[in-house]
């Protein structure tokens, strides 16, 4: 049983979303100053638009995590092949950490996929984001190396692949 909900972002939620990932990916280290993917991070309007903004939120409305869910054609799609959905910037407030907010985001992910029938959900990852790749590793993904891929020259970003089961068989979640 978890204290709080996993639900698509509503407008209200855009602000807290945009600080949020930032946040979590500036705390990390994963931003080392770039700017430009921080504005990225930051344009919750733009990416609610093209894909499906998910959040998980206290009862009380505050936000403390966010994944960006997309499937082809969306341009937020880096690795997704049809039949398959994809997420991409996971996000848990650093003061929410330790409750399971990552792990519910994710299954919320999965189960998207499940409804649009898709056989697979794949995301990419620096190959320095350990605490999420422990975390996917934990609820059923494994690493593809074939699909790792580089957007920008020097740029490796990795890939996982989960396949979905139907809804009834959720022994890896």
């Amino acid at each position: 049983m978890t204290d709080f909900e996993v639900r698509p972002a509503r407008p209200a939620d855009h602000p807290a979303v945009a600080a949020l990932t930032v946040t979590a990916y500036d705390v990390d280290g994963f931003l080392d100053g770039d700017e430009e993917y921080a504005e990225e991070l930051s344009d919750i309007a733009g990416r609610s638009s093209e894909a499906t903004l998910l959040v998980a939120a206290d009862p009380d409305g505050t936000v403390l995590g966010a994944v960006t869910y997309c499937r082809p054609p969306s341009p937020y799609v880096e690795v997704a092949r049809p039949g398959e959905s994809e997420f991409r910037m996971l996000a848990v407030d650093p003061a929410a950490r330790g409750r399971g907010v990552g792990a519910a985001l994710v299954r919320a992910v999965l189960d998207l996929a499940r409804e649009h029938r898709d056989h697979a959900v794949v995301l990419s990852s620096l190959p320095r984001m350990h605490s999420a790749h422990r975390l996917y590793e934990r609820l059923g993904f494994h690493r593809v190396p074939e699909r790792d891929h580089m957007p920008i020259p020097d740029f490796l970003l990795v890939t996982y692949y989960r396949a979905v089961e139907e809804a009834g068989d959720r022994a890896a979640d």
